[in-house]
Formats: structure tokens, sequence, C-alpha cells
């Protein structure tokens, strides 16, 4: 195939990326995955600020991480700075599930810290995956900052990316255990639950943890800081 007819293939993909129905965008992603070609990578990543299903997002995902990583990684990296938050999640998502090591400086405590909920949470999940364990320890401590956050969903996801770094995340369990803010409490011990039986559901280990805020009261160690 010349060069200009590749070009005309790459275009028509960009296109059938576009298609109205998701399931027709759906299968043109899970092709480019089945065959992949680096040219195929551009128009993938391109798709993540402007995709509006999650199904044909995760296929993006998938179809990306069929590529040659490297390429696909140096591809990705420039989306964690968009100013569009769906992009950020995609490429942090993607970045997760490349499972490259050489992302993780890239995982800032910014995005960790995103004012998009969607954004933090899949940044908790990302570097979480991909931290280094001597990092681990000052991951966790970024992590903390963020108890009581958000919604029940948001909650859950910072309880598995603590739960995901073990003995690391012990300390700041316990510190965020006797916080003053009484969401802040409940979110660790629920957290400290969930470490201990993975088995437990999550709504599970917050009803227990409520209960056990519920009847310790207010911490009796003074005024501790955030």
């Amino acid at each position: 195939m010349t060069h200009d007819g590749f070009e005309e293939v790459v275009d028509r993909l960009r296109i059938a990326l576009e298609a109205e129905s998701a399931s027709a965008r759906l299968q043109t992603a899970m092709a480019a995955g089945l065959r992949p070609n680096a040219a195929y990578i551009d128009p993938l990543v391109e798709r993540f600020t402007v995709e509006p299903d999650f199904f044909v997002r995760d296929m993006l995902t998938w179809a990306l991480i069929q590529h040659d990583r490297s390429a696909t990684l140096e591809r990705v990296l420039p989306e964690l700075q968009s100013v569009f938050p769906q992009a950020r999640s995609q490429a942090l998502h993607t970045l997760s599930k490349l499972g490259d090591r050489r992302a993780w400086p890239a995982i800032t405590t910014e995005l960790l810290r995103d004012s998009e909920d969607e954004v933090a949470r899949t940044a908790w999940r990302a570097a979480a995956a991909l931290v280094p364990a001597q990092e681990t320890a000052a991951l966790a401590e970024v992590l903390s900052t963020q108890f009581g956050r958000g919604d029940r969903a948001t909650h859950r996801s910072l309880s598995r990316a603590l739960a995901m770094l073990g003995d690391a995340a012990a300390p700041v369990i316990e510190r965020g255990k006797l916080h003053r803010d009484a969401g802040v409490r409940t979110h660790a011990f629920a957290t400290e639950q969930l470490i201990k039986d993975p088995d437990v559901g999550f709504d599970v280990a917050i009803a227990a943890a409520q209960r056990i805020v519920s009847l310790r009261g207010a911490p009796l160690v003074g005024d501790l800081g955030e």
C-alpha cells in the first residue's frame, strides 16, 4: 500500500470512530486493536476527549495497549495535561492498563488531587498500580489527604487504592481514625475494615465504620490537624 493509500486508511479510521452508532464505534476501535499499527495510535487517543460512551472508551484503551507499548506511552502521556477532564481520566486509565512504570513520574500530586472526582479516582487507581515500592509511603500520605472527599463511589475508590498499598497505608489510616472530622474518621475506619476483610462490601464497611465513629464520639487526642 502506498503512503497516500495508508493515510486514506487512517482517515477512514478517524471517520469511523465518529460514527453515530456507539456499537459501530466500538467495533472500529476493536478492529484497530486486532490489527495494530503505529499510525492508529493518534486517532484512538484523539477520541479520549470526545467519546461519550463508556464502553467505547474502554475499547479505545484496549486497542491502544495492543500497540507498541513505548509508542502508546509516549502518545498518551501528554493527555494528562489536557484541559479536558475526560481526556485526563482516560489517559490515566490507559496508563494503569498499560502497566508501564515509566509512567509513574507523570502521575503528579496535582492529578491525585484533581478537582474532578473522576480524574482523581482514576489517578488513585493508576498510581497504586504503578508506584515503585520505595514510593508507597509517600503516595499513601498524598492519598490520605483525600479522606472524606466526594460521594460513596469516590470513597470506595480511595479505600481500594490505599488497600493496594498494603502496609504502607497503615500509618495514614491510623492517623485518619483520629481526625477531628467525623467524615474523615469514618472513611479511615471503613478503609481499615476493607483491608482486614477484602471480601466485605464497601457499604458494609462504611456502615460498620459509622457505628464505630458514632459510639466513640469525638477523638480524645486534642485538636488534630488536617
